[in-house]
């Protein structure tokens, strides 16, 4: 995305915006704002990096182009790299939080699936409607049937994260080398030696300057590294902020002919929504310093979890990654200064921070549904009901960060005094309630609909929530990663 942003800048002194793709991808009826104007203080764009074996235009790519990328000649339409950014309207500073591609996400129309295959799932079914309908002519099935699937990305994406997509981007395998090219490569820097084949990485531990073919390889790569996707995904924001300090503190925005390689990479290769004023927004951005430009990526609860038909799956607390986005950007509401009537300290804990895992560890069926039916009830968020691992547990208990976890106390209090027991992997917000056989405690309907945040079967490394590193652009030099 960073690369679009500088790119803008060199549209202003190339002009050649107007050959980048604009899709018919229009944001309005509530969605899209103009830039600089954002009704939130700010503009949220969405980007794709898509695994698409054509170009901008649709164009299919050569034989030469295929074997440059490394990925095969098989037709893909999964959005493999799905990033949301937001920019507040002085341009002060940018702020990219990913989101990995398997995570497992609940959409009305498809029901549970990977976030990567939202775009092909609603693009074919548009597509397959279309055809009913007596439509023949291929490029105009192609161009409406992926506008029904970008609009299901950005609902699907609006849903996870909580937050209005203002500005829709994509770029596909082929934009990613030509800008990588344009800018005369990129520098990074590993931590050990890689040798991968499927991916084609194959690199000297240390600092090194990667093509475009190479860079490709190097964030592409998931396989041999310690936490897979979620390493390549730092693989990806290593390479940004890398790239990003490059073309900020090296002259390429007055470097005609780097700035004419760019925009022609960028003709060829990104698609944005019709209605972005990208000169506009480019001129926002001219201030923009590297040390402003932050990357994360979004908690998740596990990531060897396993879906609805045994595939493996990342799964997250759609609560935990609304309050991730709330304070990665910005929107956490301070809180009120203590004064003479403050009660706080009497107040019982707020019911919305605690996330409740119910586990049955007894033979009496629904027992684990019944108990989180009670507590949700009383406005408690159940983010997972199941059964727990086969003789772990032999008593009821509720597990907590400390044993005197106040949120712990509320919960034992309202399921009839179970006892509470420490577990220092938990974070102070994360109560885990185990019914045993001896369980006497409240319960509500065995068949009450129990409201869970997570989808799919976590994992065995489920816990505390899974944060990866954050880092800015700045510096002297690249992020060594895995």
């Amino acid at each position: 995305m960073l690369v679009l942003l500088v790119s803008g800048l060199g549209y202003l002194a190339v002009g050649k915006v107007d050959g980048v793709a604009s899709g018919n991808l229009n944001l309005g009826g509530g969605r899209g704002i103009q830039d600089g104007n954002a009704a939130d203080g700010a503009t949220d764009i969405l980007l794709v990096g898509s695994d698409s074996r054509s170009d901008a235009q649709g164009n299919t790519l050569t034989e030469e182009e295929l074997a440059m990328l490394r990925a095969g000649d098989e037709e893909n339409d999964n959005t493999d790299t799905i990033m949301v950014i937001r920019v507040p309207n002085d341009g002060s500073s940018a702020t990219a939080v990913s989101i990995p591609r398997d995570t497992y996400i609940h959409d009305d129309d498809y029901g549970n699936m990977k976030i990567n295959g939202v775009y092909g799932a609603y693009k074919d079914a548009r597509r397959a409607e279309l055809m009913d309908q007596g439509f023949t002519n291929e490029s105009e099935l192609e161009t409406r049937a992926k506008d029904a699937g970008r609009e299901g990305l950005i609902d699907a994406v609006s849903d996870l994260t909580g937050i209005t997509v203002d500005h829709y981007a994509e770029v596909g395998l082929l934009g990613f080398v030509l800008l990588t090219d344009a800018v005369g490569g990129v520098e990074v820097c590993l931590n050990n030696a890689v040798d991968e084949p499927l991916s084609g990485a194959n690199f000297p531990a240390g600092r090194q300057t990667l093509g475009g073919s190479d860079a490709l390889s190097y964030v592409r790569q998931r396989h041999d590294l310690p936490r897979g996707d979620l390493d390549r995904i730092v693989r990806q924001q290593s390479y940004m902020a890398s790239l990003v300090n490059q073309v900020l503190s090296s002259g390429t925005l007055t470097n005609p002919a780097k700035l004419s390689a760019l925009a022609d990479a960028v003709t060829r290769s990104v698609v944005i929504d019709e209605g972005w004023e990208i000169m506009s927004f480019a001129t926002q951005l001219q201030n923009l310093a590297g040390g402003n430009v932050t990357f994360g990526t979004i908690p998740v609860t596990s990531i060897d979890g396993t879906g609805d038909y045994g595939e493996s799956v990342v799964t997250i607390d759609v609560n935990q990654v609304h309050a991730f986005f709330q304070e990665a950007l910005g929107e956490t509401e301070p809180a009120p200064e203590d004064g003479p009537d403050d009660q706080s300290a009497d107040q019982a804990p707020d019911l919305s921070e605690v996330e409740v895992h119910v586990l049955n560890a007894s033979y009496t069926e629904g027992l684990a549904n019944g108990i989180a039916a009670h507590l949700q009830e009383m406005g408690y968020t159940i983010s997972e009901t199941g059964n727990a691992a086969e003789g772990l547990y032999y008593e009821s208990q509720i597990l907590a960060a400390e044993a005197d976890n106040e949120k712990a106390l509320a919960i034992s209090e309202a399921l009839g005094g179970l006892p509470i027991v420490a577990n220092s992997s938990l974070d102070d917000n994360t109560v885990i309630v185990v019914s045993a056989g001896d369980y006497a405690g409240p319960t509500a309907e065995a068949n009450a609909v129990i409201t869970s945040s997570t989808v799919g079967q976590p994992g065995a490394d489920v816990g505390a929530p899974i944060e990866s590193p954050e880092f800015d652009a700045g510096g002297d030099g690249p992020r060594c990663v895995n």
